[in-house]
This record gives C-alpha cells, sequence and structure tokens, in this order.
C-alpha cells in the first residue's frame, strides 16, 4: 500500500523541477549564443550577421517570426534579415504597419508584449496574429553610439511556453552583440573603400610622373632647331589621328607597368 507524499516533498520536488528547467533553458541560450559568435566571427558584410542572428534566434525559440530590421535617416525601415524567408534582404516597410516597432524606435527601450490580444495597438492585425497562434512579441533596438540602428523582432506561438525574462535579457545581449557585429563590418568596409581610394590616387600620381618624364625624355631627343612658325595645326587630319593613336598607346603602357 502506498503512502502519500507529503506537501512539504513535493514541493521540493517541483521547485527541483523548475531550477532543472531553468538551467537547462539557460545552457541552450549559452549554446545559442556561441553558435551565434561563430556564426558572425568570419561574416563581413552586414546581410550575412543578420541572417545567422535571425536564424539562430528563430531556431532557438521555435519563433513564428523573427526578423532584423534597420533604421535610416529616412521614415520606415528596413526588413535585412528573416528566419521564416531567407530570401528576404533589403525590404522596404512601413513602420505604421509596426505600431511596437515604431515604439522601439522612438524609445530606445525594449517592448516586449506578452499577450498580443490583449494589445489595443495590434488590433487591425489581431485576425492575422489569432490565425498563426502567436502568443507574444518582443522588440528589442539595436544601438551604435546611442542611437537604434535597427531592431530585432520575435513573435511567439501560444503552443509553446511564454518567454522568460531570462529569455527577453538573452536577446538584449544578443542585440549588443549584433550591434558590435554591424559596427566591424562598417569599419572593414570602410576600410576596403579607403584603401581603394588610396590605391587609385597612388596609382593615378604614379601615371602622371611616368608621362610627364616621358614627355620630357621625348622633348629631349627631338631636335631643337625647328621653325617658329610650326604648330599642330600643320598637321593634317591623318597626323592628328595617329598623335592620338600613340598617345593611348602610351597610357596603355605606362597601365600596364605600373600594374593597376
Amino acid at each position: 500500500m502506498s503512502h502519500p507524499t507529503p506537501p512539504e516533498v513535493s514541493a521540493e520536488v517541483l521547485a527541483l523541477r523548475v531550477r532543472v528547467a531553468e538551467l537547462t533553458r539557460e545552457r541552450e541560450n549559452l549554446v545559442a549564443m556561441v553558435d551565434i559568435l561563430q556564426g558572425i566571427a568570419g561574416a563581413t558584410q552586414y546581410p550575412d550577421i543578420l541572417a545567422v542572428v535571425a536564424k539562430k534566434l528563430g531556431e532557438t525559440f521555435d519563433l513564428d517570426r523573427c526578423s532584423v530590421f534597420l533604421f535610416g535617416e529616412q521614415p520606415g525601415a528596413r526588413l535585412v534579415a528573416s528566419y521564416e524567408d531567407p530570401t528576404i534582404r533589403n525590404l522596404e516597410v512601413d513602420l505604421t504597419r509596426y505600431p511596437e516597432l515604431q515604439r522601439a524606435l522612438e524609445s530606445g527601450e525594449t517592448v516586449h508584449i506578452p499577450d498580443v490580444s490583449q494589445e489595443p495597438s495590434l488590433r487591425l492585425a489581431w485576425p492575422m496574429l489569432t490565425l498563426r497562434h502567436v502568443r507574444a512579441v518582443i522588440v528589442v533596438p539595436i544601438k551604435w553610439r546611442a542611437q537604434v540602428v535597427g531592431a530585432l523582432f520575435l513573435r511567439t506561438r501560444r503552443s509553446l511556453p511564454p518567454l522568460t525574462d531570462e529569455d527577453v535579457r538573452f536577446v538584449q545581449v544578443v542585440a549588443v552583440t549584433t550591434a558590435r557585429a554591424l559596427r566591424q563590418a562598417h569599419h572593414f568596409e570602410a576600410l576596403l573603400r579607403d584603401g581603394t581610394t588610396a590605391n587609385e590616387e597612388r596609382a593615378a600620381e604614379r601615371r602622371r610622373i611616368a608621362l610627364l618624364a616621358f614627355v620630357r625624355r621625348l622633348l629631349e631627343r627631338v631636335d631643337e632647331a625647328q621653325p617658329e612658325a610650326a604648330s599642330e595645326a600643320a598637321l593634317d587630319g591623318d597626323a592628328r589621328g595617329e598623335l592620338d593613336r600613340l598617345v593611348g598607346v602610351a597610357l596603355t603602357v605606362f597601365d600596364e607597368q605600373l600594374g593597376r
């Protein structure tokens, strides 16, 4: 005959199970962060970085939707990465359709709507959100030098447990990591642009020096005893065309020799 479990033992077991679930979730979040860091470590283009972030967050929480938006100087936003549709890379969107995104942009704070069915600002979207069984919406700003430059946009499913405060803090850490990765990518692209410009300027300067040296040596070998009345007007069309051709050949030679 079995004996009933004392209430205090049942409470301890329940508390232990809750703690084990919390530790398991923390471990999953840490693994996800490592995967994100590994995924963006070698990425130098911002679309690749954001695609990694959207994909990993979507997989970690089994989201209905996970998107990354970037904000520019002009009103509106660009959808640059999407978990549910990886082909999306640069889609302009109207912020009036995303009041929660607009709130995050204006406040610079995380917007967490635990139950979309109780959010008045999403009234127009209720039919669609109900059809997709959406539970919550979380928007975490991506900041660069205190300015909101983008946002992580997450929608959770009603069939899954709600995200905890720890989960939200994890997404905030991902947003900070994303901002740093974007800054590094921007710096890398700027270095490439500056390097290209500098190389072009150096090549142009070398070309100019070579051309001047060529002309100087050519003039040194020409007989200085020329009639004072001699001028380019005395040349016929064929001669002028030949001069133009020779100039073109000389410039081509300079470019090849200078490695442009």
